[in-house]
């Protein structure tokens, strides 16, 4: 207990007075406090502090800070950029599709092939007719094949690509011994095509019947093809007027330069040689990136190009493009051409004249040496005996 203090002299004691007791009443509410973030009353001022954001009541997704350094892409861009890119692909597929199936409805077909069973590997068969069967009338009567050529791809080796001479003696189903291209005078596309079989042992899956005016107008679109021969030539018979070399040449003159024979001392062997040079220098132009890149240049070659063969039934706008990657195989390095062996150039028959006879000692092993792909890469067979 404190110590009691003395009251001064001459003054009276303090009164102690009770204390007042409080009436009993009613107690008082708490009033509750909101959670909501209430406005500073001290607002922040431009160049002042930023003021730190309240958290309540927010997700746990929005407290976490994102990670330093990160950025999200705005969502409306993200957007566009997709839609454009999609845009882009319909465009394309529509494009893509337009243009195949305007190919397929322009391809023109024949009954060719004989229904034979398949033999290994892939075989086409290319004609140049002089047939106006289904072309342009200029004159000519009756139907020839000046060119005849075997391209052959197997499931091992080299792709080989064959000229067979257009005066070749061979045995024709039905009719008896006579010049190949009498087969197909006398039966169309399906008696070659059996002759040729039969001559081979190789079944023919495609078959491409290019008529001669394709040539001018094929190489035309192209804007020309550089060929080469190394001798003079003024060949009244196929109109070819040349010089020594090499020389870019125009659609005519791509065309009398396939059809000379008579001012080449090896006549029809020396001709099947430039024919093949034309097929790889018309191939090789083709795929080059500044016809198939150049839309202005692809569709008329395209146009040009399927208004101047026919195929075979059942031959497709796909089958056309693996064809042409065959072809084009076959003018590489690596391909096996040529002749088949030749006994003589100029073999007289009765009722035919004069032919050119295969070797029979050796065309049995040649065709199943094609047929194996057997031939090392960049062989060149056949030629003058």
């Amino acid at each position: 207990m404190p110590p009691s203090v003395p009251p001064r002299r001459g003054s009276s004691p303090p009164s102690v007075q009770p204390a007042a007791r409080r009436s009993p009443g009613p107690r008082p509410v708490p009033q509750r406090r909101s959670l909501a973030p209430q406005p500073s009353p001290h607002p922040q001022s431009s160049r002042g502090r930023p003021q730190a954001r309240s958290t309540a009541g927010a997700t746990l997704a929005e407290r976490t800070p994102p990670p330093e350094g990160r950025r999200r892409a705005p969502v409306a861009k993200r957007h566009r950029l997709r839609n454009t890119l999609l845009a882009l692909l319909l465009i394309a597929a529509i494009g893509l599709g337009s243009l195949w199936w305007w190919v397929d409805s322009r391809i023109a077909r024949v009954d060719a092939l004989s229904g034979a069973p398949d033999t290994r590997g892939r075989t086409y068969l290319i004609v140049g007719s002089d047939s106006r069967e289904g072309w342009v009338d200029d004159g000519t009567v009756g139907a020839r094949t000046d060119t005849i050529m075997l391209v052959h791809q197997p499931e091992n080796g080299p792709t080989a690509l064959i000229s067979i001479p257009r005066d070749t003696y061979v045995e024709i189903p039905g009719y008896g011994g006579n010049k190949i291209n009498a087969s197909f005078a006398l039966g169309g596309p399906q008696l070659l095509v059996q002759t040729v079989e039969q001559l081979s042992g190789l079944t023919i899956d495609r078959y491409v019947e290019v008529g001669f005016l394709g040539v001018t107008n094929v190489v035309d679109a192209l804007g020309g093809v550089e060929l080469c021969y190394d001798s003079d030539v003024n060949d009244p018979y196929s109109t070819l007027v040349w010089q020594a070399g090499c020389h870019q040449a125009d659609g005519a003159t791509a065309l009398a330069f396939s059809r000379m024979r008579y001012e080449d001392p090896d006549g029809d062997i020396g001709r099947t040689a430039r024919q093949q040079q034309v097929v790889s220098a018309v191939a090789e132009s083709v795929l080059s990136p500044s016809t198939m890149l150049n839309p202005t240049k692809f569709m008329p070659v395209v146009s040009a190009g399927l208004d101047s063969f026919r195929v075979s039934d059942g031959t497709g706008a796909l089958d056309l493009v693996r064809m042409t990657l065959v072809v084009n195989a076959a003018r590489g390095v690596d391909a096996v051409t040529g002749t088949p062996p030749l006994a003589s150039l100029d073999y007289r028959v009765d009722g035919a004249g004069s032919t050119v006879l295969l070797d029979p000692d050796a065309i049995e092993e040649f065709w199943r040496t094609i047929a194996n792909g057997g031939y090392a890469p960049g062989t060149r067979l056949g030629g003058i005996p």
